[in-house]
């Protein structure tokens, strides 16, 4: 599949249409190791720059579910504001003040620090008793292709919402707090909202491209100031009876 015909509405620009491949199977079994997952399981990985409504919409999923299988959110920005404050998941003192500092800046965890995010991410699923049907909501994780590969040895990514919308109404969305979410947030300054929205263009949209090349099913949402998680779930639960359907 081409890359979709680029327009200047959204943030980034990105034609709207969905596109949709289908990708069916089970997890796979895994060893079982020390504080991880046996299986490795499906996921649903929502992008989206900040503000755009990622975690109201996993929250969501995970007090609904999807297409009859239970979904468990894992919102990897608040997980590491957890660990850097509280610790815990096997890693050291040096680990966390690492992470303190990538949250201070806004920074990303790089290839050669991902198992922090890795063992952030299994000890939630042991600690969520994720099993084989479950579907995991990945939100904040992977944000580049290097995360993009090693997610993979954990999770099988077979589908990506992508939540579009422009830089103005990502501005909108925050200072009205359309999503609910932002009310005990300290790093949505205007600076701190341009940084994230241009690491966001350069580093993680680029992952629609990434998935796209895996055949893995796109479904691009476009987000207004005035969308709600419970329109974007209704949207995904037709398309997946649809897919059944055909």
């Amino acid at each position: 599949m081409g890359k979709p015909k680029c327009t200047s509405g959204s943030w980034p620009p990105c034609d709207l249409a969905s596109q949709e491949e289908e990708i069916s199977g089970s997890c796979d079994a895994r060893p079982q190791g020390t504080g991880r997952s046996s299986v490795r399981c499906e996921a649903i990985l929502l992008l989206g720059p900040t503000g755009a409504g990622k975690t109201p919409l996993g929250d969501l999923l995970a007090a609904q579910g999807l297409g009859g299988r239970r979904c468990v959110h894992f919102d990897f920005g608040a997980q590491l504001r957890r660990v850097a404050e509280e610790g815990g998941c096997g890693l050291t003192a040096d680990d966390r003040a690492y992470l303190q500092k990538v949250l201070t800046e806004g920074a990303l965890l790089e290839d050669e620090t991902f198992y922090i995010a890795r063992a952030i991410l299994e000890a939630f699923m042991v600690e969520n008793g994720v099993e084989a049907q479950d579907l995991v909501v990945l939100n904040g994780l992977p944000r580049h292709a290097g995360q993009a590969r090693d997610v993979g040895e954990v999770l099988r990514v077979t589908r990506v919402v992508a939540l579009e919308c422009t830089a103005e109404v990502v501005h909108d969305r925050i200072a009205t707090n359309s999503g609910g979410d932002r009310g005990n947030r300290i790093d949505d300054s205007v600076a701190q909202i341009a940084a994230k929205l241009e690491l966001y263009a350069a580093r993680t949209h680029p992952l629609l491209d990434h998935y796209r090349s895996e055949g893995v099913q796109l479904r691009l949402v476009p987000v207004a100031v005035e969308t709600t998680p419970d329109a974007i779930v209704e949207m995904l639960n037709q398309s997946a009876s649809e897919t059944k359907a055909r």
